[in-house]
């Protein structure tokens, strides 16, 4: 078995939505294609992979840097000991070799991009959908049958008030989530209390809303606002991303007066990042919730190292709700036991979303049945590989 071809195209993601830090005004993501040697039904088996939203294409690193490494190396050394498949471990370094420690970001989501297209074409050689591949290699068999998700939206679009969002609340629970997450941060803090009041004026008792800050706030705002969310704590589910990433102090302070559970993570781009927010950054094993998205932090080869370095610190991979509403965190969290998953209905199409013909009920979705991601299962989504796979 060898790689033939590797091809990557950047595409535009662009929305006129906002959160509180950015816009998608400009947005792209880079879409990749593994094609082998292996034929099936008349075709080469390939791999597909992309990335999740909020960072921009890194087609450069990828096209310059990491396609001629992986296209350069010995067969041998992408592939398992018996030669019979893709060793996405074994690609993972060979995409490394000559990087100095450090320096996450587009290099983190470049890796994620093709990390991604290398874990769908070995599930595709193996025949089992990725999840199944995931629990029978790290978890001893077992996957879970269906995934919790929530409905990720209630973002600012230019001239959407109260009404807007309480329709868009709506379509959710229409589609069957039982869950919902809106912005905050990106209004002032008496207008997104109105918000939060009408969206929870639509929940239901057993039913949940996150608030999600992008990273915005300061300490003395962040702090304002876990104190605002005081009254309404029994129906929030948690307080996001408060501050920068990186600010594990103030994280730290905001967990330990916020009455709602903490979330963040979605832009830690390392083991050794998420290493240093469970070290310094105050968050509670029995009570908060991980973020970190794969597709954007060097892949799932990465993330098996974080699940382990988080299960040496007293986590459950329980507590892990990835970022990136797509198919590869699905499978994750299936595959690896997870809490759930993101999900992103209507948004950022179509590159989030899962399989076309399974719906989401009572807020939980079951994973197609076919080897890979299932990118296939999804037709919108296929058009935009078309270029790719033509050249095959």
């Amino acid at each position: 078995m060898k790689i033939t071809a590797i091809h990557e195209e950047t595409v535009s993601l662009r929305s006129s939505l906002r959160n509180a830090y950015i816009n998608f005004s400009e947005m792209t993501v880079s879409i990749v294609a593994i094609v082998s040697d292996i034929v099936r039904n008349g075709r080469p088996l390939i791999g597909y992979g992309f990335h999740s939203n909020g960072r921009y294409s890194p087609g450069e690193i990828i096209r310059h840097r990491l396609i001629p490494r992986l296209m350069g190396a010995n067969p041998g050394e992408l592939l398992e000991d018996d030669g019979s498949n893709i060793s996405p471990p074994r690609a993972w370094q060979v995409m490394m070799t000559n990087e100095k420690p450090g320096g996450h970001g587009e290099r983190a989501v470049a890796v994620g991009t093709l990390d991604m297209a290398l874990w769908d074409l070995a599930a595709k050689i193996e025949e089992k959908p990725l999840y199944r591949l995931l629990a029978d290699r790290y978890r001893g068999g077992e996957a879970d049958p269906d995934v919790y998700v929530y409905a990720a939206g209630g973002y600012y679009y230019p001239g959407k008030g109260i009404e807007g969002l309480e329709d868009e609340i709506r379509r959710f629970l229409d589609q069957g989530y039982l869950d919902v997450k809106i912005k905050i941060g990106g209004a002032p803090l008496a207008a997104d209390l109105e918000r939060i009041e009408a969206v929870l004026k639509l929940l239901g008792s057993q039913q949940s809303l996150a608030v999600d800050a992008n990273g915005r706030f300061d300490l003395p705002t962040a702090l304002a606002y876990a104190e605002a969310l005081t009254p309404y704590r029994k129906q929030i589910k948690w307080y996001e991303e408060a501050g920068d990433p990186l600010d594990y102090e103030l994280n730290a302070r905001v967990a330990e007066i916020s009455p709602v559970p903490i979330a963040t993570g979605e832009n830690l781009f390392s083991t050794q990042d998420s290493r240093n927010l469970i070290r310094y950054g105050g968050m509670k094993p029995e009570r908060d919730y991980l973020q970190m998205d794969p597709a954007l932090s060097y892949g799932l080869v990465e993330y098996l190292r974080t699940i382990d370095m988080l299960k040496e610190h007293g986590w459950s991979p329980r507590r892990c709700i990835p970022h990136g509403g797509h198919q590869l965190t699905l499978h994750i969290a299936a595959g690896l036991g997870l809490n759930g998953n993101e999900s992103y209905p209507g948004v950022f199409e179509p590159f989030g979303g899962f399989a076309d013909d399974i719906p989401v009920e009572s807020g939980r979705v079951r994973l197609p049945d076919v080897p890979g991601i299932g990118i296939e299962t999804k037709a919108e989504l296929m058009k935009v590989f078309l270029p790719l796979t033509n050249q095959v």
